[in-house]
C-alpha cells in the first residue's frame, strides 16, 4: 500500500484554532454537515480542501469527543452530521473567553 504524504502549511496551521472555534460554533445552533462548512468558512476567507483539511479536522474533534455525528440519507447518499456535545460546548466556551481576552489586548479600546 502506497502512503501519500500530506501537508498543511504553516499560515493552515494558525488558522485551525479559529476553523475549529467556527466548526463549535455552528454545531452548537444546529447539526452540520461538510460541504456545508467548507461554503460557510469559505464566506469567512477560509479555503478548505475536504479530504486534507476539513474532514482530518471534524475526526479529530469528534474523537476528543467536542462533536458527536450522526448519518442521514440525503438524495440517495449517505451524509454525516455532526453536532456539538457538553465537552464541546465547554471548550467553546472556553475559547471564547480566551479570544476576548486576547482581542482585548490586542485591541485596546475595542
Amino acid at each position: 500500500m502506497r502512503r501519500i504524504s500530506i501537508s498543511i502549511s504553516d499560515n493552515d496551521k494558525f488558522f485551525i484554532g479559529f476553523i475549529r472555534r467556527h466548526i463549535l460554533y455552528h454545531a452548537s445552533k444546529e447539526p452540520v454537515y461538510g460541504l456545508w462548512l467548507i461554503e460557510e468558512l469559505g464566506r469567512h476567507g477560509y479555503v478548505l480542501s475536504p479530504g486534507t483539511l476539513l474532514y482530518p479536522i471534524l475526526k479529530t474533534m469528534s474523537g476528543n469527543g467536542y462533536l458527536k455525528t450522526s448519518s442521514r440519507v440525503i438524495n440517495g447518499k449517505i451524509r454525516k452530521y455532526y453536532r456539538i456535545t457538553p465537552a464541546g460546548r465547554k471548550v467553546l466556551r472556553e475559547a471564547g473567553e480566551k479570544a476576548a481576552e486576547l482581542v482585548a489586548e490586542v485591541f485596546p479600546g475595542k
